[in-house]
């Protein structure tokens, strides 16, 4: 069984310290244990990714995978938001919003994390217990 089939995969920059502050954020909310990540530039990721035909390199934004479907940008933030713990689920209400609206926006912030969040040297290092939740620590 693929680990997709299983659970729904995240996948970031991991080098980005706003998308591994996204991450932090979500396991936090991820009471259903529903969620595995993967950084985009890990071997892993980039071998579950050839089965969606993601060009090799893509860091443009965050994936989910969930089973057979692939999300990208904003669809990608809404449908994780719709499955975590508190009032996050009702933020998929903005779905009303069509995509060449939202992405851009998406975009602009994609274009801009590292100048304003910064970068790390090296992809994120789970610790002990965070190591089952990602996709190099199975």
């Amino acid at each position: 069984m693929r680990v997709q089939d299983k659970y729904d995969i995240v996948m970031f920059d991991g080098v980005c310290n706003l998308c591994n502050d996204a991450v932090d954020f979500i396991m936090l909310r991820d009471k259903n244990d529903k969620f595995k990540f993967g950084a985009l530039q890990e071997d892993t990721s980039k071998e579950i990714l050839k089965e969606y035909k993601v060009k090799e390199g893509y860091l443009d934004s965050i994936i989910l995978i969930k089973g057979d479907n692939i999300f990208y940008k904003s669809r990608a933030a809404l449908e994780i938001a719709k499955n975590l713990s508190g009032l996050w689920p009702m933020t998929f209400a903005f779905i009303i919003i069509p995509s060449f609206i939202r992405d851009p926006i998406y975009d602009w912030i994609a274009r801009n994390r590292y100048k304003w969040f910064g970068k790390r040297e090296t992809c994120r290092f789970p610790s002990e217990e965070e190591r089952a939740k990602f996709l190099e620590g199975r």
